[in-house]
């Protein structure tokens, strides 16, 4: 017989702890977001439709993002057990500085749309964690603004070459004389990729209003407040525009740049050059031959040509091609701390993220950024841990395999 006896009060008091109450709803939320993926949840229930499609779209079918995700998805970490992780090192020296975490802040546009905080609390959350920050010529932030923000970040420009050859040198020199000190050369983009959520929700600069827009807005007021009682928004870098932001990227990107541009750009700066948007091993040969410090693998996060190679997939070939003369860096597709421990695995030296940050600045601002950091800085730390190694250079392509879903067919 199981003998019974009332509860006493001493007995109980350990086994009834009630949570202290979080008064801040923003921190509620945050704080109940345990992945990415939770951040987009938030972000999708508190940011119009058209600022949150920018985001979380891609090009045409988004068949290139998909797959991207799934590279990540399909793979298969390899632990190696009896090991001691008591302590473990996430730094690593990136482009001639040392870094507290192998991912950055990718460079994003419109962003003061998605929170009206915007690259000014991407900016300061990436230095408080002690990574780089990387400003987008299509940023709703000035340069000075943002290396105001930050002053003791590392902060990285990135550059869509224009038509206008003279207004682009001019952001580059700003740039440099701001102190930012790497160079995000992006190499991908002719033309605007067919961002077809963007058209459909009549994306533009300022956010055209229609009956759909208003009515997808009655139950987000805080966002509109902000939008509507802050400075306009506007891309920092440009004058003003009236049309769809596929127009305008079709009207400002040059379809004639070549590696001889690449080459003069490379002259024109002071610090760091990385190219961003290589796609095959021989591109990034060529880029190697021609001095840059680093060649980032991606495909604009799906958004510029669909059905690309997947980065991922790319990376094992180019590091064995130029990993002896340049940094490889990846994006595209990472969104857990897992996906940047395989990136590094199979040879990254560094990776960056972009709809990641942004998830976290939507769902709560600067809060939200450092959320978003916070829970990749703990996936990678726990991944390390249980694949039994204590510093990054320990990770080896050993540790990971990829699953084989897309091969080429014989010809």
């Amino acid at each position: 017989m199981v003998q019974r006896q009332l509860p006493r009060r001493h007995d109980l008091a350990p086994l009834l702890r009630f949570k202290r109450p979080v008064w801040s709803a923003t921190e509620r939320r945050l704080a109940a977001a345990l992945t990415v993926d939770d951040l987009r949840r938030i972000a999708k229930r508190r940011t119009p439709r058209a600022a949150f499609d920018y985001t979380d779209g891609a090009a045409d079918g988004e068949v290139s993002l998909a797959r991207a995700r799934q590279a990540f998805a399909d793979v298969e970490f390899h632990p190696a057990v009896l090991r001691d992780v008591s302590d473990i090192d996430t730094s690593r020296e990136v482009l001639g500085s040392r870094v507290a975490l192998p991912f950055g802040i990718a460079p994003t546009g419109f962003t003061r749309m998605m929170h009206t905080e915007g690259e000014v609390a991407g900016a300061t959350a990436a230095a408080a964690a002690g990574i780089p920050f990387a400003l987008s010529t299509m940023g709703t932030t000035s340069i000075e603004d943002v290396a105001a923000a930050a002053p003791a970040g590392r902060n990285w420009f990135q550059l869509y070459m224009w038509k206008d050859r003279d207004r682009s040198m001019a952001l580059v020199d700003r740039a440099a004389r701001a102190g930012f000190d790497t160079l995000l050369v992006t190499v991908d983009v002719p033309v605007a990729g067919a961002r077809l959520r963007d058209v459909r929700n009549g994306m533009t600069i300022p956010p055209t209003l229609t009956p759909r827009t208003v009515l997808n807005a009655v139950p987000r007021p805080k966002w509109w407040f902000d939008f509507l009682t802050t400075e306009p928004l506007t891309f920092a870098s440009l004058d003003s525009w009236s049309g769809t932001v596929a127009e305008l990227l079709d009207t400002m990107f040059d379809p004639t740049v070549t590696y001889e541009d690449l080459a003069w750009i490379k002259d024109q700066w002071p610090g760091r050059v990385v190219v961003k948007g290589v796609q095959s091993v021989d591109d990034a040969r060529r880029c190697a031959d021609l001095g840059v410090d680093a060649v980032l693998l991606s495909n604009h996060g799906g958004r510029q040509l669909d059905r690309a190679p997947v980065p991922f997939h790319l990376l094992p070939d180019v590091v064995a091609a130029v990993g002896d003369d340049v940094e490889v860096h990846l994006d595209t597709g990472i969104t857990s701390g897992q996906d940047v421990v395989a990136a590094v695995a199979h040879g990254a030296t560094f990776t960056l993220v972009g709809r990641a940050y942004l998830y976290g600045l939507m769902a709560g601002g600067r809060a939200g950024v450092d959320r978003a950091v916070a829970i990749l800085r703990g996936q990678v730390e726990r991944t390390m841990r249980l694949l039994g190694v204590a510093t990054l250079d320990e990770l080896e392509p050993g540790h990971v395999t990829q699953l084989v879903r897309l091969e080429p067919r014989r010809r």
